[in-house]
């Protein structure tokens, strides 16, 4: 198995990086790759709760998602089982979803703000090609949420 870690600068408070993963508004801004849209974002975050999000591909797709939470520290930490889902939040299977094998069914993440650092772990990757998938969507997102903090 195999694990990614990233970890941003932003010129922006922990305030406003824990917003960003924990409120709706905050997560249609910037969720998804660069060229895809957050149409959905049903925020349910405390332990056990379970967010629903949407990102829109450019040609029209939206691929849905669960968080479920396993542990929160407010303003600091956020841990969650991201899993493929469909706009029910039903669990799917990824490949059914039209994503490569080697990505599981729940991604295991932690995050972690502070005032201006931003750091991501993907967690149980089948392989390394398939954790730099990973890693280039979130770069890409998160270039996405630098953006949306400076506007």
């Amino acid at each position: 198995m195999t694990d990614l870690e990233v970890q941003r600068a932003f010129d922006a408070p922990a305030a406003a990086l824990w917003a960003a993963w924990t409120e709706s508004d905050a997560v249609r801004a910037w969720w998804g790759p660069q060229g895809f849209t957050c149409p959905v974002a049903r925020m349910d975050v405390r332990v056990g709760g379970v967010s629903l999000v949407a990102m829109r591909t450019p040609d029209g797709v939206d691929l849905w998602n669960t968080w479920t939470y396993t542990r929160i520290d407010p303003g600091e930490r956020l841990e969650f089982r991201f899993g493929f889902s469909d706009a029910d939040g039903r669990s799917v299977d990824p490949q059914d979803a039209g994503f490569p094998p080697g990505i599981p069914r729940e991604v295991p993440h932690v995050v972690t703000v502070r005032d201006g650092l931003m750091t991501v772990i993907e967690r149980g990757y089948a392989d390394d090609e398939t954790a730099q998938l990973s890693r280039t969507g979130l770069e890409s997102s998160l270039d996405k949420l630098a953006a949306a903090l400076t506007s």
